[in-house]
């Protein structure tokens, strides 16, 4: 199969081709098999993923002189490899009726609508280039985070010191709306890591306090009601050297899902009731991974795990109530390394956001920009202007929203935003996905900082999708984030 650069096959695409492409019914949901976990790895390609779009291509001739019905069968089978379209199950006669359905633009065959079910459709996004007011208030910016307008309940962590005490002993969460504080809770037990709001009430949790080296790190979770009252919190006590709580999440019936990491290696279930009783707990053994983001599918959930240093950061678990491993896959490339950012499920499919990097050497942990390193170093030693620096970065990065089936996890289509980061996803109050892009704007080289090598800013766009996964907006937000790799 051709790598072809997407940008180059989606420029060469005839529109007609795609509203053809795009009529086709839907993919079938694949169900995924219960009992025993299922490993999958999605290889994916820039190829392949824009295989639906592509229903044209250059034939070459043979050089050969051969009968009619070959030389339709080499071009077929040429014009399938060149687009990614999978072959397999296909007769001779059938693989070139399909080929003869694609390129007379009939698409009246019915093998035609299971060759294309069966590879990814995928759009690229052309991201617009920042204005000059943009980039003005991007260099005065680079040091600076300016979050998107908050006009819906939101958050922020505060803390306080006891009897003049150097340490920092309360931690507060205060709750606003507007910029006007609705309530302020205090908590002395744990200093808060994480928050979410569930119904009328929001989950709070955290660790405790490391007073001395002989003290073992338990997660606390904590409910707060609409008043700023604390109607219970709890200490999780699993026999754990280190506990912490990564997602709180609400299972519909009263009762709350704790998702949270024992001893590095062990995923666990906890669920308590609307009192803060435990229910039941469960942990699997998963390995040395981060727990990233958690959602929930009905009974089951997927778990969205990262470890950073063995390169493995677009890893998917789906799990039951009882912590079992149902399914385990992955999305890679032969040439590319994908770093997965955010996972909701919208409209009955898996959405999650995500950005591309071509594969590079390894450079000191540096692993996204390696080889933007080396050429910086090569060709400039420790010093390059953010106006050269900024392109490189910019090819460096793709954002891509992978759109799954809810069942599988199969990729069923894609949208690609070059010279880009995937970043946040939200439902809004009108029931639409939103997925953040952030969009380099400027960048500075910093080889002396040891938390980071090279910096900058980020505009945020916010792309707008309806309940069919249809994008329905685009349009530039006043929030800005930081770039530091």
């Amino acid at each position: 199969m051709n790598k072809d650069d997407i940008s180059k096959v989606l420029n060469n695409i005839d529109e007609k081709y795609i509203r053809e492409a795009a009529s086709l019914p839907g993919a079938p949901v694949r169900s995924s098999k219960t009992g025993a976990a299922q490993k999958r790895s999605f290889r994916l390609s820039w190829g392949a993923l824009a295989a639906c779009l592509l229903m044209t291509a250059l034939i070459i001739p043979t050089a050969v002189l051969l009968s009619a019905e070959a030389k339709e069968y080499n071009e077929a089978v040429q014009f399938f490899e060149e687009n990614g379209l999978p072959s397999e199950g296909l007769s001779r006669s059938e693989l070139k009726a399909v080929y003869r359905d694609i390129t007379t633009n009939s698409f009246t065959y019915s093998k035609t609508a299971e060759v294309i079910r069966h590879s990814v459709q995928g759009w690229e996004i052309t991201p617009s280039e920042p204005s000059p007011d943009e980039l003005a208030a991007a260099w005065n910016l680079n040091s600076r985070v300016t979050p998107a307008p908050q006009n819906d309940i939101g958050y922020r962590i505060d803390y306080d010191t006891v009897d003049g005490a150097e340490q920092e002993d309360i931690c507060i969460l205060e709750c606003y709306t507007d910029d006007r504080v609705l309530w302020r809770a205090q908590f002395r037990e744990f200093y808060i890591s994480g928050y979410a709001r569930l119904g009328d009430k929001t989950a709070v949790w955290g660790q405790n306090h490391l007073r001395s080296s002989t003290d073992t790190l338990r997660g606390w979770v904590a409910c707060v009601n609409d008043a700023g009252n604390i109607l219970w919190k709890k200490k999780t006590d699993h026999s754990f050297s280190i506990e912490e709580i990564a997602a709180v999440l609400d299972n519909g019936d009263g009762t709350w899902e704790v998702v949270s990491r024992g001893d590095v290696t062990n995923l666990c279930l906890s669920r308590y009731d609307s009192e803060g009783n435990e229910l039941s707990f469960h942990k699997t053994e998963v390995g040395n991974y981060g727990i990233r983001n958690v959602i929930r599918l009905g009974d089951e959930y997927m778990v969205q795990l990262s470890n950073t240093f063995t390169g493995d950061t677009s890893h998917l678990f789906k799990v039951d109530k009882e912590a079992n491993i149902l399914e385990d896959y992955s999305y890679n490339t032969d040439d590319c390394q994908y770093y997965i950012t955010d996972t909701v499920e919208f409209g009955g499919k898996v959405f999650s956001s995500a950005y591309a990097v071509p594969l590079q050497h390894d450079e000191g942990g540096r692993h996204e920009i390696a080889n933007i390193l080396d050429y910086v170093f090569d060709k400039h030693g420790w010093s390059i202007s953010s106006e050269e620096l900024t392109p490189l970065v910019r090819d460096n990065y793709t954002a891509i929203l992978l759109v799954c089936d809810r069942e599988g996890g199969t990729p069923q289509t894609f949208y690609a935003v070059s010279g880009c980061m995937g970043g946040k996803l939200n439902v809004n109050a009108n029931g639409l996905l939103e997925w953040d892009v952030e969009s380099f704007v400027s960048t500075f080289f910093s080889p002396a900082t040891s938390s980071f090598t090279i910096g900058g800013t980020c505009s945020v766009s916010r792309y707008t999708f309806d309940e069919a996964g249809n994008l329905a907006d685009r349009a530039e937000t006043d929030e800005t984030v930081q770039y530091r790799k």
